[in-house]
């Protein structure tokens, strides 16, 4: 790497730590959010008591507190609720629609799904995984009655309408009927595969006109979601919550991950979906939503969530019931593969892009993950169980495909280390206030010898894409959610060798209350690959390179402050990296001769030399510059 490179990193470093300088927290700061913490805890607690306190008296729901009085009057029922004052009152029960992947509650209050369980996952502390419950979710529609009265389906009782169908695929049809004080009704119909974590919702209407002012066509929906906390590192984990959604002739958006955000969509949209870091809730439309407005709300730590997401949307309807209103809910992991399966099979075009609710990187980084990175991992995990393994292999076949970029790269380093002596004579010959006339004397050296500085450079950048992508892989792969190797009991979290509940000033807010081994041993390799680096890169002192090597050695300090709370399993990738590369430093060091580099070069010296001299080179407009530069500074003296 030359002088510019290592400057590079420099001024990263040095924008890492002014940040985390700024941005911590002071001790009242600190003692502040500590008390806001312990009163929220007092505040839930005092709702859940009352919640379940709640439970247990008769369910009567009116649309406001004002009709509460009114509630056995049918007159005043008909009159708030118009044709539906009929479903006004009653009992809220429960129905299990389950197959194999997934359990979903269905309540007759509102008609809605009020609980969905992933039974094939549990949380960090082996409890079952329960995407929401009913007091940390919502799903409702509003409708205009033609006594002008607004009701919405969530607080109006449901009946089930006959029992749960069963075709011969096991597919599984659940009928929740609205009923009016007319013949007119709406049904909820609720369609579970027998083992899929997609299924069919719709709307369908029975003569709904009757009882709804002329010209409806469409209706309002409220969908509302907790996003719980499910892994054992809060911070992290919340940086990979996030509300997406797609646009119908456009690609996929999303809301902001670390602050409270919201949007309103003029556009179609064909979904929108609740993530977590490994979870989704996807509410698909089969023709879009409309008018929509999203939104996301944070949630404190210790609090058990978090995000808070909110959308409200538009869809369309036909009250009479000649046309239903179709959608499709995902209930299910973020795995790459079958959000990939579910693209194809719903969208022919491959257009649906459910996958890209996975944080695989922009650009270039993401490519690498489709294209090369997840395939190879799914080519291991075809005949290897243990994932620790996996990313051993991975990591020796990438080595592999990037040793040649990396012995270029050392070759290069190598070149301009055995020309230090010449370059330090060019710069004891010239003054250093001569540093145009010390540049085009280095340049020319380099130019007769064959040597391009930015030779180096150009095989580490080419390297950069595959480092990205590895760094937005990990976090994101729902295969490694608890998998264990060695001592990581979950390589898609940190692995604790040791940890306290102390709070500590600087420490805690940014390297977390624990050690991870695995991000130590990566520290430890990278300081010693800094140190083969740098012995291998000629420095100058006069330039800063003093500094330079001490802020080197000073990065993988502050990297261990980002990844000490990362996935262990992008931790153990880099340690692995970064041993292999020091072993390959090693081995090229042992076949190539210094001495005999140095004869090479001089030899293109000569030969360069005795060769007639090209015009119009990068090397002479490079000095045609410098000799510019050099007359512009002499004129102004």
């Amino acid at each position: 790497m030359d002088k510019n490179t290592i400057l590079g990193f420099v001024l990263i470093a040095l924008i890492l730590v002014g940040f985390s300088v700024l941005t911590r927290p002071s001790d009242e700061e600190v003692a502040q959010q500590q008390r806001y913490n312990d009163s929220i805890a007092l505040v839930q607690e005092a709702e859940l008591a009352k919640q379940e306190q709640l439970k247990k008296q008769p369910t009567i729901q009116p649309t406001d507190t004002a009709l509460q009085a009114a509630t056995t009057d049918t007159s005043a029922l008909a009159d708030a609720f118009g044709a539906f004052d009929v479903s006004a009152r009653g009992e809220a029960k429960t129905i299990t629609l389950e197959n194999e992947l997934i359990k979903l509650n269905v309540s007759t209050k509102g008609g809605r799904i009020v609980s969905a369980q992933l039974k094939k996952f549990q949380t960090h502390d082996s409890l079952p995984l329960f995407l929401f419950n009913e007091a940390e979710s919502n799903m409702g529609f509003t409708i205009v009655t033609n006594n002008n009265r607004v009701v919405n389906t969530t607080n109006l009782f449901f009946e089930q309408n006959g029992a749960i169908a069963k075709d011969s695929k096991g597919n599984q049809t659940l009928t929740m009927r609205l009923k009016t004080s007319t013949n007119a009704y709406l049904d909820f119909v609720y369609v579970l595969p027998a083992k899929d974590y997609m299924m069919n919702f719709s709307l369908k209407a029975n003569s709904l006109n009757t009882v709804m002012p002329a010209g409806t066509n469409s209706l309002e929906m409220q969908w509302a979601s907790k996003i719980r906390q499910q892994e054992k590192g809060y911070t992290f984990e919340d940086r990979y919550a996030q509300v997406h959604y797609k646009f119908v002739a456009d690609d996929v958006e999303y809301l902001s991950a670390t602050s409270d955000d919201e949007k309103k969509l003029p556009n179609k949209i064909k979904w929108v979906s609740y993530s977590g870091q490994f979870f989704s809730s996807i509410f698909i439309a089969n023709d879009a939503f409309t008018s929509t407005t999203i939104k996301s709300v944070k949630d404190i730590e210790g609090s058990g969530y978090l995000k808070s997401y909110t959308s409200d949307l538009v869809v369309g309807f036909d009250p009479s019931g000649k046309t239903s209103t179709d959608f499709q809910l995902f209930f299910g992991p973020n795995q790459y593969k079958v959000l990939s399966a579910y693209d194809k099979e719903l969208d022919g075009e491959n257009k649906l892009l459910l996958r890209s609710i996975i944080p695989l990187g922009w650009g270039i980084f993401g490519w690498v993950n489709r294209f090369a990175i997840i395939p190879m991992f799914n080519f291991f995990s075809t005949f290897i169980s243990n994932f620790g393994l996996i990313i051993l292999l991975m990591t020796f076949a990438i080595k592999m495909i990037l040793f040649p970029l990396t012995y270029k790269s050392y070759i290069s380093s190598a070149k301009m280390k055995v020309l230090k002596p010449e370059i330090d004579e060019i710069n004891a010959r010239i003054p250093a206030d001569k540093m145009a006339e010390r540049q085009k004397a280095t340049m020319e050296l380099y130019g007769k010898v064959g040597v391009s500085p930015m030779s180096g450079c150009i095989p580490t950048l080419l390297q950069m894409p595959i480092l990205f992508a590895m760094f937005s892989f990990f976090p994101a792969a729902i295969e490694l959610r608890q998998e264990s190797f060695l001592w990581a009991t979950d390589l898609s979290s940190y692995d604790a060798i040791w940890s306290w509940n102390t709070y500590i000033p600087l420490i805690t807010p940014y390297f977390g209350n624990h050690i991870s081994l695995f991000t130590l041993l990566m520290t430890i390799t990278t300081i010693i690959y800094t140190k083969l680096n740098m012995a291998n890169t000629p420095t100058n002192d006069q330039m800063g390179g003093a500094m330079m090597k001490w802020m080197m050695y000073l990065m993988p300090v502050v990297f261990m402050f980002m990844f000490n709370s990362y996935a262990s399993g992008l931790s153990y990738y880099y340690f692995i990296s970064t041993l292999i590369s020091i072993g390959q430093t090693y081995a090229i060091r042992a076949t190539v001769d210094e001495k005999k580099l140095l004869a090479q070069l001089h030899a293109k010296r000569v030969a360069k030399s005795a060769a007639p001299k090209k015009s119009g080179g990068f090397m002479e407009r490079l000095e045609k510059m410098q000799r510019e530069q050099q007359k512009k500074i002499n004129t102004k003296k």
